[in-house]
């Protein structure tokens, strides 16, 4: 099974993430040493700020900068997916185009829910997403989400859907946010990790963090149903 991570910001130029190409190839030599299969390369994408046609292309710039570079280094894995981490924003399940920004090869896109308490509006548009327009939705970091005062009601209508949620490898900072996380993870609630990396010494690649304690919490099996949850997402591509 491989291993994936669902969520990093190593293309560099366009987002707050790797400042430069060499930062991005640093990134991933350390993913490398984590025997990491996949990163989705996933910048920021926020409709009041860019056009998905602007965004797209500079997005598929870096990416062919930063393949020529690996290619260059005999060191292609993990190998990059492009992708996109969409912000929420009012009207997306309408908005004309927003397909453009699923997972390359898939009809899967990583969406960021919105840094405030949610209503009964964004859940609906995440449905109507999924329901009218063919997306499958993964939540992103759904983890900084449970820390928001206000909000379980809406992560329990939003989990009711059948949405996938990934969860950053950094999130099992306390004793009760493990427990509830593994939690999540154990009642099929959460499905894979991700490093949200944005550089080389801060928020650096740690996919092996995340699962080394999920795996003393939960057990390998555990780890065994998040590679193939992961490959189940992205089948499409990797076959």
């Amino acid at each position: 099974m491989s291993k994936i991570d669902f969520h990093s910001h190593i293309l560099s130029g366009i987002d707050d993430g790797a400042r430069n190409l060499d930062t991005s190839l640093n990134m991933h030599q350390m993913a490398r040493q984590q025997e990491v299969d996949f990163m989705l390369a996933t910048p920021h994408f926020y409709a009041s700020q860019d056009r998905i046609d602007t965004f797209l292309k500079r997005r598929d710039e870096a990416m062919i900068l930063f393949r020529n570079a690996v290619n260059a280094t005999d060191e292609a894995e993990p190998l990059l997916i492009a992708g996109a981490e969409v912000a929420f924003f009012d009207g997306i399940s309408k908005a004309r185009d927003i397909e453009k920004l699923t997972i390359e090869g898939t009809n899967l896109m990583l969406l960021e829910m919105p840094f405030e308490v949610w209503n009964a509006g964004y859940i609906k548009e995440v449905e109507y997403l999924m329901r009218e327009r063919n997306l499958k939705i993964l939540i992103a970091h759904l983890d900084r989400f449970l820390l928001i005062p206000g909000n379980k009601r809406w992560i329990k209508e939003l989990l009711d859907l059948p949405v996938s949620v990934q969860i950053n490898a950094d999130a099992f900072d306390s004793w009760l946010h493990t427990k509830q996380l593994v939690k999540l993870f154990k009642e099929g609630k959460a499905h894979v990790l991700g490093s949200d990396c944005h550089g080389a010494h801060h928020r650096v690649p740690n996919l092996n963090e995340g699962r080394a304690v999920l795996e003393k919490k939960a057990g390998r099996e555990l780890l065994k149903r998040i590679d193939r949850q992961g490959e189940e997402l992205l089948a499409e591509v990797l076959r």
